[in-house]
């Protein structure tokens, strides 16, 4: 089919390289505008614009899809479909029906349930057992499209956002090829949404990224794992020279009792409001990501203290 791609981060830059790789005709790839990255802040490509250069596809980077010069000149690519990744944007209407047959998204839950910006961190913060991709007919409504395929991932004790996004992205890209093979065989089924567990995953803010060890050590360690590696959960650690900020990139649910906030142990085990947690992996300000081992030697937390 002749195609437009449209999406910004890493997750979608799979995607479209499962496109290229069945054969479609990409007509053009639509990304965010380059944005400041990095210690020096220059402006860089997101990683499908990158990708998508390096294939020698021709990129545009629409501040907003809604101009109508825009509009038009998507509406002349002559497009068969288009595939939507974590564009961010809203599409229009006009947009939605300027392909032939439509467009279509891949959303990184098992919908209606975490519908929206953060399927991957919502599911983990929330204690799912279960998460999956799903390729959806795009409509106006926020992912609220009807399904034409599935393929479900279990998320283990030790996910992280970041391990689940990769296994996630690889699944959505092998599921995405599949799909798009189906409906250029007239042959895909469109299955309508559950009304009923309706849940959206709301954009994590920086100021909800800070840990509050009264809270249960269970709840704790799935915001750990959910905001990992970004935005990354954080607390503050004393020092001579006032506090530092660390950011808990891994950790584990344990047994433990004590104040929350308070160190239990010589391996970063935590008191919480309830139970306690092993931090794995942590970042301290300025520096890499470290597991606690390493971490420890540079910077000792020993029994007692107390975690801000």
């Amino acid at each position: 089919m002749r195609l437009a791609f449209l999406g910004t981060p890493d997750f979608a830059a799979r995607a479209l390289q499962a496109v290229l790789e069945a054969g479609h005709e990409v007509a053009a790839v639509y990304s965010q505008p380059p944005a400041p990255r990095g210690r020096g802040q220059a402006l860089r490509p997101s990683p499908v614009h990158a990708f998508a250069e390096e294939q020698g596809l021709s990129v545009r980077t629409p501040a907003s899809l809604r101009d109508p010069a825009e509009v038009e000149a998507f509406r002349a690519l002559g497009l068969d479909a288009a595939v939507v990744v974590a564009f961010g944007q809203i599409l229009t209407r006009e947009i939605l029906e300027a392909p032939r047959l439509g467009c279509f998204n891949v959303h990184a839950s098992l919908l209606p349930r975490w519908r929206g910006a953060a399927p991957i961190q919502r599911a983990i913060m929330a204690g799912d057992a279960v998460t999956g991709v799903q390729v959806m007919r795009m409509t106006e409504g926020l992912d609220e499209g009807p399904v034409l395929s599935t393929a479900t991932v279990r998320i283990g004790p030790l996910d992280t956002a970041g391990s689940l996004h990769d296994r996630l992205a690889e699944a959505g890209a092998r599921l995405l090829a599949e799909t798009l093979e189906a409906i250029a065989r007239g042959e895909a089924v469109e299955t309508p949404q559950a009304e009923e567990g309706v849940t959206y995953a709301k954009k994590i803010s920086a100021k909800a990224a800070r840990l509050k060890w009264t809270r249960p050590a269970a709840e704790i360690d799935r915001k750990i794992r959910g905001l990992s590696p970004f935005p990354g959960a954080w607390f503050e650690a004393p020092t001579d020279k006032g506090p530092v900020r660390i950011k808990a990139l891994l950790s584990r649910y344990e047994d433990g009792e004590g104040t929350p906030g308070e160190v239990l142990d010589d391996g970063l085990l935590i008191a919480c409001g309830e139970g306690a947690v092993r931090l794995l992996k942590v970042q301290r300000e300025g520096r890499g990501p470290q597991d606690a081992d390493v971490f420890l030697r540079g910077f000792p937390l020993k029994p007692g203290q107390r975690l801000s």
